[in-house]
């Protein structure tokens, strides 16, 4: 893919480059808002810009590619490119603002590096960035066009048909085509943008996953995030503006414009067992495919894992009690870091007296009007896979504050389950595990 003289220019130049590459993005995203503002205000994450986390992205988001084409001449990153084509699909991005980033990205690299970006250089790292750019219109074209995204944009307007408190921080939205036709298909896991107007004028744009699929809507859930309430944001973050007006403004009635549902990270089709573990607001895609398999009546062993800070904070805590019951085979696991107490051989959830049960040496709770111990394991602390017996076989799912999923990931390796088998989706941009 790479020509050959290209090839050895990029390999000799990567170090400098990867080394350079905060400071090169730092100064591309100035150069870019600085000539095209509108972008800051009707596409970007203001949010990401100005924690820095889109940075980072974009930064290793172009080393990975340049080390794989040098490392792997023949062949491509595939799944990376697939993530971040359907990330802009659903966004809207076209393909003619490649151009405009190629410019921008260009003279920062020249501005960073100084006299080391020679003409051989200029035109080694433009075949990368190319490469990349054209592969990455083309899966965007293809998304769209499987979405059915019409010429005129990707957005389309929809009807706040009802709102469900689900937590203090969480709330669920139903939203229906405000011109009737039927919803676009979703696969469970997957994602919607939704587009705002902000009382500035910006027309800011998230990314919610589907906690549901109900009959002719769309269902999201929405985390309202406060001023340095982003895990691992630093204490002056600020707070998240769409969250934010969507909670504040947002009751039932309005309109939003909303995308086709866009994701790579979706529920395999296969019969082996499934692991869905998640951490705090990462419930909702999950929750979402565990609507999914109880709708279609799944035989399939699962285990439903979350972690949270209390009963309080936990989205959908009857939800997925209801959902595991409906299924044949399927356990929750639940870890709480506080709400919850062990005292005298009986557990206390919410001030609520649980009676205990045993099963395979855990500690089970059984409401006490109950009978049989109800599927549900409660534990305290932070979650810890290692704590829980895992099929062969298993594919698991993560969705959760990155050190979250780390965590998670090292654990399930540990025990057994083989990297390929472990998915996960990231809330904001993609800084790998």
């Amino acid at each position: 893919m790479l020509s050959p003289k290209s090839a050895e220019t990029v390999r000799a130049t990567l170090p400098a480059v990867s080394g350079s590459l905060s400071e090169i993005t730092t100064l591309f995203y100035e150069k870019l808002f600085a000539a095209h503002p509108e972008l800051l205000r009707h596409l970007f994450n203001r949010g990401n810009q100005a924690n820095g986390s889109q940075r980072l992205a974009l930064a290793g988001a172009v080393a990975a590619f340049a080390g794989h084409l040098t490392e792997h001449p023949d062949s491509r990153p595939d799944t990376m490119l697939t993530r971040i084509a359907h990330k802009h699909a659903s966004l809207g991005v076209r393909a003619d603002q490649y151009p405009i980033v190629r410019e921008h990205l260009f003279a920062a690299i020249a501005e960073v590096l100084g006299e080391a970006v020679t003409d051989d250089v200029v035109r080694a790292w433009d075949e990368v960035y190319w490469l990349m750019a054209h592969a990455l219109i083309a899966i965007e074209k293809r998304l769209s066009a499987e979405a059915g995204v019409a010429e005129d944009g990707v957005w389309r307007p929809y009807r706040v048909a009802a709102r469900v408190q689900e937590t203090d921080e969480v709330a669920t939205f139903l939203l229906r085509p405000a011109d009737g036709a039927p919803v676009p298909p979703a696969r469970p896991g997957q994602y919607v943008s939704v587009q705002v107007q902000l009382p500035d004028g910006a027309r800011q744009i998230r990314q919610y996953s589907l906690s549901g699929q109900p009959d002719g809507g769309l269902q999201i859930s929405v985390k309202r995030v406060a001023a340095a309430g982003r895990p691992g944001a630093p204490s002056d973050a600020p707070a998240g503006e769409v969250s934010g007006y969507l909670h504040a403004h947002v009751h039932g009635g309005e309109t939003l414009h909303v995308s086709p549902p866009f994701g790579d990270v979706v529920l395999d089709d296969g019969d082996g067992p499934l692991l869905l573990a998640s951490a705090g607001i990462g419930c909702t895609p999950l929750v979402g495919m565990l609507a999914h398999l109880a709708a279609a009546g799944s035989r399939r062993r699962i285990i439903a894992a979350h972690a949270d800070r209390s009963p309080a904070t936990h989205p959908f805590r009857t939800d997925l009690r209801r959902l595991t019951d409906k299924l044949t085979d399927a356990t929750t696991e639940l870890w709480y870091e506080e709400g919850v107490r062990y005292e005298d051989g009986i557990w206390y959830e919410d001030g609520v007296r649980r009676k205990e049960a045993v099963r395979h040496g855990e500690e089970r709770a059984e409401a006490e009007t109950g009978g049989a111990a109800d599927p549900v394991t409660v534990r305290t602390g932070r979650m810890d896979l290692t704590q829980i017996v895992v099929p062969a076989g298993t594919t698991a799912y993560l969705c959760g504050p990155v050190p979250f999923m780390k965590a998670a990931r090292a654990q399930l390796l540990a025990s057994g389950v083989p990297a390929s088998n472990i998915h996960y989706e990231v809330f904001g941009p993609d800084l790998g595990l």
